[in-house]
């Protein structure tokens, strides 16, 4: 039996196993975890966030999406540029390798059905450090809205239904890091 074939029987193994259960959801662990990403995939809310241990509980695994974020986002309030740098510099978990996340990534982790003030993350999420509001609900993405980048896109989890507006690359807001298998924002 080839590899290629052998990890699927082994998560559809664990899958029976486990049972359907929403109550027996793993979510922590520190081995081969995760379906392989698919952004047309969706988990219930239990199951769509893993902890990882095996990175000092400082980081969660997006099933869905195959995606890497810091636990906590950092607290600090900083222009984007300075964003982008502290994202590169940063060693969450034992590991470099994180940046600030496209627009497109950070939506991915809004819940629009959740009532303001949020935050508008999926019931059940693992992180922490969110504030409901001023400067400390918002977070910067790595997408730019002009050339040169004049204008950055920035997402609040706690206000308008978590609308992105593309704000002066000067203002102040908080960085959330991912990491990916890509080194490159989409």
């Amino acid at each position: 039996m080839t590899l290629r074939w052998v990890i699927p029987c082994l998560l559809l193994a664990a899958a029976v196993t486990a049972g359907a259960s929403d109550a027996t959801a793993q979510t922590t662990g520190v081995g081969p975890y995760y379906a392989t990403p698919s952004w047309d995939q969706t988990f219930p809310s239990s199951q769509r966030f893993m902890v990882l241990t095996n990175l000092g509980s400082a980081a969660v695994l997006d099933r869905e999406t195959g995606l890497v974020w810091e636990r906590s986002p950092d607290a600090a309030i900083v222009t984007w540029y300075a964003a982008l740098a502290s994202c590169t510099q940063r060693a969450i978990g034992g590991r470099k390798g994180w940046r600030l996340p496209s627009v497109y990534e950070l939506s991915s982790l809004m819940d629009p059905s959740v009532p303001s003030p949020g935050p508008l993350l999926p019931a059940g999420h693992p992180f922490t450090g969110f504030v409901p509001n001023g400067p400390g609900a918002f977070f910067w993405t790595s997408t730019s809205f002009s050339d040169p980048p004049l204008l950055a896109w920035e997402m609040t989890f706690a206000l308008n239904d978590g609308a992105a507006t593309a704000l002066k690359e000067m203002f102040s807001f908080r960085a959330w890091c991912v990491r990916s298998a890509s080194s490159q924002a989409q």
